[in-house]
C-alpha cells in the first residue's frame, strides 16, 4: 500500500538535481528504482548511471540531505542490476537536456544492439549538419559535436 510519506518522499528524491547536470533530477535521470517508507526512515536505492561515475557519492550524499531537511532519516544504497540505462531518461528529462543545449540520447534499444540516429540533431536549430570533435564532453557521459549551420558547439549525451 503506497501511504501520503511513500509519494512525499519519492518526490523529495525524484526532485534531486544532478551534480553535474543540475538541469535535470535523478528522477529526470531514470535513476531512483524504489523508495520506501517506514514512518520517518526512507529507504532509497539508486541506480548510477554508470559505476564509475565521480558523482555517486555526491548525490547520495545529496539525497540524504534533502530528505533529511523534510524530515526523515534517509538509507540510500546503489543498486547495480540491471545497470542504467539512457532509455530510463524521462521524456521531461530529454526535454530539459535539450533546452540546456545537449542533445538528448537515441534510444538504446532492447540491451542487445545499439541502434544510430547519425548525424546527431542540433538541440539548438534542429540542423542534422553537425559533426563530432571528441570522444569526450565535459563529462565522460557526453561527446563532443559542433553544428556546421547555426555554428554552435554543443554535447550529446551517449546512449547506453
Amino acid at each position: 500500500m503506497v501511504t501520503d510519506v511513500d509519494t512525499r518522499a519519492r518526490e523529495v528524491v525524484e526532485g534531486v538535481e544532478d551534480p553535474e547536470l543540475p538541469y535535470v533530477t535523478i528522477g529526470d535521470l531514470g535513476m531512483v528504482r524504489d523508495v520506501q517508507a517506514d514512518g520517518t526512515q526512507i529507504t532509497v536505492k539508486l541506480t548510477p548511471t554508470y559505476t564509475g561515475c565521480p558523482a555517486t557519492e555526491q548525490i547520495r550524499d545529496d539525497v540524504c540531505v534533502a530528505l533529511a531537511d523534510a524530515g526523515y532519516d534517509a538509507d540510500v544504497s546503489f543498486v547495480l542490476s540491471p545497470p542504467w540505462t539512457t532509455d530510463w531518461i524521462t521524456e521531461v528529462g530529454r526535454e530539459k537536456l535539450t533546452k540546456a543545449g545537449i542533445a538528448p540520447p537515441h534510444q538504446a534499444g532492447d540491451g542487445h544492439e545499439t541502434r544510430l540516429d547519425l548525424p546527431v540533431a542540433c538541440p539548438r536549430c534542429g540542423s542534422r549538419h553537425t559533426k563530432r570533435y571528441g570522444d569526450f564532453g565535459s563529462t565522460a557521459c557526453k561527446t563532443n559535436f559542433v553544428c556546421e549551420s547555426c555554428r554552435e558547439p554543443f554535447e550529446l549525451f551517449k546512449a547506453l
